[in-house]
């Protein structure tokens, strides 16, 4: 018997040059926009100059905050939401990668819901309202823009961990493959490499689902044959069109069916020593593929298979390779991560990652988790 539930109301408005539409958008549901962006790559890019004259131009006021940076601090949604609320903004539009994204999810809910987010995270208060959020994402990874889920590290505890709640769900995301286009080879692969973790743990999943399979099935191949093509050539369109959407829909299946032993394992490390989220999924996950794929052979055949392998067997190497392929070939000892590091890793994983851990095919306990870190430094 099929059952299953599976609600996103998100207005995704995707296509080559959408983000002229953003100041009509922003002004369905607010007067002055909170831009929220990082310290750099959108003002290099000419992108933020470029947003805050489709707004004036639609008559909608703006304040800017840019102090996001990789792996977004719950101190800086804190700071985000005072200057927000000291500017009087009242639609808060994320403007950037990942981090932007979850940064303003974080902004526009610490705007309505007073104190300690990280008690909103691990599910000790409950969120009543957040601001209205417009997303533009200028990274196909993440997947944030079609998604209830924000990511933040608290530096006080190293805690990396998800808000998971319908309340900063985005009015609307504006997802336009022409702005992915200034990211340096080293992102590219980071996020899409990311996009493809999404689809491929939603897929392998508890909470699956047929909505969600036929989704991150489309999202593998989209990112499987067209993320090494860019890799090669920045010029193919069609291939930047295939990798935004593989990415979004990354996000969205995992909105449904959630992450699993990957992202519940990269979390730890990248909050203690804030590697590239990507990069720490690319370290890990053959080795984590190989402990899981027996558990569920058919579907792990078929993602070898999109990968040029045989069957559920090779299926970790088949990811190596394209890992290779797309030059994120590297180890957590690489990134920074120690034998000295692991045994707070593994109890900080145990910590904040048991719902991630479940989720998976086969569930880790302290002992995997530890002989996992180990074989990846």
């Amino acid at each position: 018997m099929i059952s299953f539930d599976y609600s996103l109301p998100v207005n995704l408005i995707f296509g080559r040059n959408k983000i002229e539409t953003v100041g009509n958008v922003c002004g369905q549901y607010g007067k002055k926009a909170l831009i929220v962006t990082g310290t750099g790559s959108t003002k290099r890019s000419g992108l933020l100059d470029r947003t805050i004259a489709l707004l004036k131009a639609s008559g909608i006021e703006y304040a800017v905050f840019d102090k996001v940076t990789q792996n977004p601090l719950t101190l800086t949604v804190y700071e985000g939401a005072a200057f927000a609320k000291a500017e009087g903004c009242d639609v808060i539009l994320g403007l950037g990668g990942g981090s932007i994204m979850d940064a303003a999810k974080g902004i526009a809910f610490c705007c309505v819901n007073e104190g300690d987010i990280s008690d909103y995270i691990f599910g000790r208060k409950k969120g009543t309202s957040a601001l209205p959020i417009v997303l533009v994402p200028t990274t196909c990874g993440t997947g944030s823009e079609g998604n209830q889920i924000a990511v933040f590290t608290n530096p006080e505890t190293n805690d990396k961990k998800a808000l998971y709640t319908t309340i900063v769900l985005a009015k609307a995301s504006i997802i336009d493959p022409e702005l992915m286009k200034t990211m340096p080879k080293s992102v590219l692969s980071s996020v899409g490499f990311d996009a493809f973790t999404h689809a491929l743990e939603a897929y392998t999943s508890k909470k699956a689902n047929p909505m969600t399979d036929m989704q991150a099935k489309c999202a593998l191949e989209l990112i499987t044959k067209n993320l090494p093509k860019l890799m090669r050539d920045y010029s193919d369109d069609d291939a930047w069109d295939a990798v935004t959407l593989g990415a979004t829909l990354g996000g969205m299946v995992i909105g449904a069916a959630g992450v699993s032993a990957g992202h519940g394992m990269e979390h730890p490390a990248s909050g203690l020593k804030n590697i590239v989220h990507g990069r720490g999924l690319a370290a890990l996950t053959p080795i984590i593929v190989e402990r899981l794929a027996p558990a569920l052979p058919d579907k792990f055949a078929e993602i070898s298979a999109m990968l040029g392998g045989r069957d559920e067997k090779d299926c970790a190497d088949s990811i190596r390779k394209f890992l290779v392929d797309i030059e994120l070939n590297v180890t957590l000892g690489e990134l920074g991560i120690t034998e000295e590091d692991i045994p707070w890793m593994t109890e900080n994983c145990m910590k904040i990652s048991a719902g991630n851990l479940a989720n998976a095919p086969v569930v880790f306990g302290k002992k995997e988790i530890e002989e996992i870190y180990r074989a990846a430094v």
